[in-house]
């Protein structure tokens, strides 16, 4: 099988002719339709994320179809339709598994990061931690859903019932938690990049009522903030812009260095949290709820050996949206 492996952090993905895996007890081999380039997959091959297994595949959006099971597997049959995202195996004893917060677990194996995952024609998954789809969406369409969508999700939920929602980067993950948001009947607050005029109308386009750069001041103070871009001044920034009480969110697994910052933009019981991983219940509720907002991906395709391509293009902030590796 044809797939772009990161071989050393810093370089370039390379296209490699692998063997097809075999499906071990408990595992569907899973023929890739579609994978979504995820900022997380630019942070491993940026070295940003340093305990990468290498040489790996990377990808954890990953669309496609079970051609083979392993010993075991009952919930996917040949030809249906299966999801894989990030989390990719736990060890389900631990304190975190037992209390129900197995995105914590220790022990935890990620799919495209410990696992090889969706830049290939062929990927390995556990059942246990694969989804269904809704069929409503294409295999396209439902690649963002299964990382940008689910932690989006959980960085809503994490945020509070507040009415006025700060979301600071609009890329993938925030083009549709905004969508979410606006069917629970939030008020949108959009920071952008600089000068980024395609990301504001974008913002415009999924009902912002108020869109500016990570720099501006909204008119009306924040209930809670979520932050996607990768950028530790703008949790100062968040907080600066956040009512007393109110929730920052930090959404992503990496971020530069938060600066100092005076306690009494924190004072008045303001929280600063992260989101880590997600749980198989973020999931199914997620998938169970886009439908039904209904959510709307958008997307730009790339062919499997374009895979560098999409990465420097989503390191550059030029892509609308969400990029999606295709067969």
């Amino acid at each position: 099988m044809k797939a772009m492996q990161l071989m050393a952090p810093r370089t370039a993905l390379k296209l490699a002719d692998l063997p097809v895996p075999r499906p071990g007890t408990g595992q569907l081999l899973i023929k890739v339709s579609a994978c979504g380039v995820c900022r997380t997959d630019l942070h491993v091959v940026d070295g940003d994320l340093a305990e990468a297994k290498l040489p790996i595949v990377p990808g954890h959006e990953i669309v496609g179809e079970a051609v083979e099971r392993g010993a075991g597997v009952e919930r996917f049959a040949i030809g249906e339709r299966v999801g894989v995202p990030w989390l990719g195996h736990t060890c389900g004893v631990c304190r975190y598994c037992v209390a129900g917060h197995e995105n914590l677990c220790d022990n935890a194996r990620f799919t495209g990061y410990h696992l090889d995952g969706g830049y290939a024609e062929y990927t390995l998954a556990d059942q246990r931690y694969c989804f269904a789809l809704p069929e409503e969406y294409d295999d396209v369409a439902a690649a963002p859903l299964l990382c940008a969508g689910l932690i989006g999700y959980r960085s809503l939920v994490m945020a509070g019932d507040g009415q006025r929602l700060g979301i600071y980067g609009f890329g993938a993950a925030a083009h549709i938690v905004a969508q979410v948001a606006r069917h629970q009947g939030r008020e949108l607050y959009a920071f952008t990049r600089p000068g980024d005029a395609g990301a504001q109308a974008f913002a415009r386009e999924l009902g912002a009522a108020w869109v500016g750069d990570s720099t501006s001041t909204p008119p009306e103070p924040l209930d809670a903030a979520i932050i996607f871009a990768p950028v530790g001044p703008l949790v100062v920034a968040a907080l600066r812009a956040t009512a007393k009480g109110g929730t920052v969110v930090c959404a992503g697994i990496h971020m530069s260095d938060i600066p100092a910052f005076p306690y009494d933009i924190l004072w008045g019981e303001r929280v600063i949290r992260s989101v880590a991983n997600l749980t198989r219940r973020d999931g199914e509720e997620f998938l169970k709820l886009a439908p039904k907002v209904p959510v709307r991906t958008s997307t730009e395709t790339f062919a499997l050996a374009q895979a560098n391509e999409a990465l420097t293009r989503l390191r550059e902030g030029r892509i609308t949206g969400a990029a999606v590796l295709v067969a």
